[in-house]
């Protein structure tokens, strides 16, 4: 991920002022070359400035093209990539020109009258899909970009036919086999771009493509919502629902392209405000491995035809003004088929490094009036501004060196067959197919240092045998040494548990909209309980306290209403007890009895996060419990009969120290009280973390499953449940940890019902299916289980 202080780093001879912020943000620039000049004086650039600079013209135009050339320039000497600009080869396959959405410009899209005249059926056949595919590959493509409009069965009967006719559920269940077939007849890399994408839908669709992509387009809400607008009458256009797809892209940890669509009616701070979402999202989560930056192009026989083409001098200063808001370390991308060749140096000296997918055998099929320029003719342009073109894979070479983090491991052979030492794509090589399931290291063997080889040893012998330094060194291990240390917990795991996968049909409900502004009210409660219920569920998870002026009687309330339609009831973390019994006056264990009484069946560990004062004050900003009235509560609860979970928050600011010290203290309170049900050890997500934690670094997945395995095998005997969050780390993570000594998925977390937004996890759900696939690629039976573990049919 970028520098999110890049703008400190100033081309050589600029200057600074010794402002502070307040005098940044109460300075207006009035013009571009203010902007330009206090850009030079290390101003960070907003959105207003961004604005200002997106109408640049003259000399002020030429300054703002070398400024973001040079920060271009400036990331790719950091990335030992100088004077380079790539591009993909790649074929262009159309799955579907079927679409729901109704965008004023596009020629991509079809109606089913335009099918039966040309002849086409709804879908590109699997037959054909591989003819062109195998033709891509011979001339040395190494993508396949999958193109389709949004979810066309839910217009178009005729989509809904054929997808039941050929045994698919949807048109993104057909995309899945689509990249699986590729992967396996051509060897060529998937990169998916069906539109907007569910959180669940990513999940399933992540095992085969590297990487994936849809275009923002703009963030103006005015375009699709009101008549005339470019995408009215296209409910794949709110901005909002293409802002979620981004976010759900991020936690999921898919490379994920995107971009901007511009001179379609919006205005300059629309296109400023885009790119700015871009590069939020992206500081969140590290994962848009491109920005495009396109330009509107008229097409005869639209609702836009008339509209003009985005001028050359907006469209140069956009793709600078990119460059600027997105940093050095950002690729930046420009459709090169749909500038005219003798332009193509603007867009380099504009800040570009990527030209994007290319190919040399299928047409740009959402602009079929622009061809590709041939590869050569394009390598000799990018040669003429000074640059080297080199060809990458589909997803972007950061991503590919950092595949066990990035890439769903099932796909890695595919991946690794195609890209050099850099990540780039090998020269001429051509793909071949290859099988699609789950990878297994040839060598297990550890090459770390002897002292974490005789820890795994002595753990190998008995788990019991090791020492708090020995566990703290054990979390450290990567490479095969990690693998060495997963492979014993999954054995431990295998030991303790069998090889059953279990699950919980299970609802959250967020505590804290009860009584809130717009929240919910006692008969919404119940009726989100009653929907749970009658679709499944056997347990409602109630995390989040009362609105902070009702009486402590509240919690009584929702915990009625929530037990009224016979649901296990998992409610209320220790410093929501705490508050309860600060509203009602009473001790937390009185509380806890009455609560009991009136249908609690247990109480989430959540909150936990370190049990470390110290850390949690980081965490918090001194707003947590202390680590010790967390373990009286805990204690309190197991005292009155009400069980818990208990769980971990890793990736931040602890040490392994601090892990060890953790799990020693659940491990105490077990061997006291017995009445941990599950371990869950979570990865610190900080997009949902309510304050900002200075210092916490990013968790990666092989620190999971070091922690996951230290969890497992410190534990054993005590505590038989470790848990993997799928939440956190989505499905392929999920099924990663549950062989790094995990053993239960958790719960589904249904949504939808009469309140979708009740949820703490809103958008983030699975079906049972999607853990039936994950448990056979594991070779272990799914089993539902309750609340407290007792199986069900």
């Amino acid at each position: 991920m970028q520098d999110p202080d890049w703008f400190l780093t100033l081309p050589q001879g600029a200057s600074r002022r010794d402002d502070t912020p307040s005098t940044w943000e109460s300075r207006m620039p009035a013009d571009a070359r203010s902007v330009l000049a206090d850009l030079a004086d290390g101003v960070p650039l907003d959105p207003a400035g961004a604005a200002l600079l997106l109408d640049s013209s003259g000399t002020d135009l030429d300054r703002l093209l070398d400024l973001a050339g040079s920060l271009r320039d400036q990331g790719l000497e950091q990335r030992g990539a100088d004077r380079t600009v790539t591009y993909s080869r790649k074929v262009f396959l159309p799955l579907t020109t079927l679409c729901r959405d109704r965008c004023h410009y596009c020629v991509f899209v079809d109606t089913p009258g335009k099918l039966r005249l040309a002849g086409r059926p709804p879908y590109l056949s699997p037959e054909q899909v591989l003819a062109t595919a195998s033709a891509g590959a011979a001339l040395g493509c190494q993508e396949a970009l999958l193109t389709l409009g949004d979810r066309p069965e839910d217009r178009w009967p005729i989509a809904r036919e054929w997808l039941d006719a050929h045994g698919y559920a949807s048109t993104l269940d057909y995309v899945a086999a689509t990249a699986r077939l590729l992967l396996e007849e051509t060897g060529m890399l998937p990169h998916l771009n069906p539109g907007v994408m569910t959180w669940q839908e990513m999940q399933r669709l992540r095992p085969y493509a590297p990487s994936m992509g849809m275009m923002l387009e703009t963030t103006s809400r005015d375009l699709w919502s009101e008549p005339g607008g470019a995408h009215y009458g296209s409910p794949d256009k709110d901005p909002a629902v293409r802002l979620r797809v981004l976010e759900d892209a991020g936690r999921s940890r898919i490379p994920f392209s995107t971009g901007v669509l511009l001179g379609i009616g919006e205005t300059l701070r629309d296109r400023a405000d885009a790119l700015f979402a871009i590069r939020d999202s992206h500081l969140r989560w590290g994962h848009i491995q491109e920005t495009i930056v396109q330009n509107f192009r008229t097409k005869p026989g639209t609702a836009m035809q008339n509209s003009p083409d985005l001028g050359t001098r907006q469209y140069v200063a956009a793709v600078a003004v990119a460059r600027l808001v997105m940093g050095p370390q950002a690729h930046l991308q420009a459709p090169p088929n749909l500038t005219d060749p003798q332009e193509l140096h603007l867009l380099i000296r504009a800040g570009i490094d990527d030209w994007g997918g290319v190919s040399p055998l299928t047409p740009d099929h959402v602009n079929p009036e622009r061809p590709w320029p041939h590869l050569d003719d394009l390598a000799e342009a990018t040669r003429r501004s000074g640059y080297t073109l080199r060809e990458r894979l589909t997803a972007h070479p950061r991503y590919v060196r950092d595949a066990g983090e990035w890439i769903d491991d099932r796909i890695h052979p595919h991946v690794e067959a195609l890209a050099d030492d850099r990540g780039l794509a090998v020269p001429g090589r051509e793909p071949s197919g290859r099988p699609h399931g789950i990878r297994i290291a040839a060598d297990r063997r550890p090459d770390t240092a002897p002292d974490l080889v005789a820890a795994i040893a002595r753990a190998e012998r008995s788990p019991a045998m090791l020492g708090d330094a020995d566990y703290a060194l054990l979390l450290t291990a990567r490479g095969r040494g990690l693998d060495t240390l997963t492979e014993l917990a999954d054995q431990v795991r295998r030991d303790a548990v069998g090889d059953t996968v279990h699950y919980v049909v299970n609802r959250n409900l967020d505590g804290s909209l009860f009584g809130a502004a717009g929240g919910l009210d006692l008969q919404e409660v119940a009726a989100v309980a009653a929907d749970a219920a009658a679709r499944g569920a056997t347990e409602l998870c109630v995390q989040g306290a009362p609105a902070a002026d009702l009486p402590g009687e509240a919690f009584w309330d929702l915990i009625a209403a929530a037990a009224g339609a016979g649901l296990h009831v998992h409610a209320f973390r220790p410093p929501e007890i705490l508050d309860a019994a600060r509203r009602l006056g009473c001790e937390p264990a009185e509380f806890l009895r009455r609560a009991r009484e009136l249908g609690l069946g247990s109480v989430p560990g959540t909150a936990a996060r370190i049990l470390n004062d110290r850390v949690r004050a980081v965490l918090t900003d001194g707003g947590d419990p202390p680590a010790a009235e967390w373990i009286r509560v805990i204690r309190l609860a197991h005292e009155v009969g009400l069980r818990s979970t208990a769980t971990l928050v890793h990736g931040h600011v602890e040490s392994p120290e601090h892990v060890v010290a953790h799990l020693r203290t659940l491990a105490r309170i077990q061997d006291d009280t017995g009445g941990f049900t599950e371990v869950i050890p979570m990865p610190f997500v900080a997009a949902d973390h309510p304050v900002l934690v200075p210092g916490a670094r990013r968790s990666d997945l092989a620190e999971s499953r070091a922690v996951h395995a230290v969890t497992r095998l410190l534990l054993h005997g005590r505590i038989d449940h470790v848990q993997a969050a799928w939440p956190k780390l989505g499905l392929d993570g999920a099924r990663v940890l549950l062989r790094s000594g995990a053993d239960d998925a958790g719960g589904l977390l249904l949504g939808g019902g009469p309140r979708p937004d009740a949820g703490a996890e809103t958008g983030r759900s699975l079906a049972v299916s999607d853990l039936r696939g994950l448990a056979a690629d594991l070779g272990r039976e799914l089993r539902p289980r309750t609340t407290l573990y007792q199986e069900l049919p």
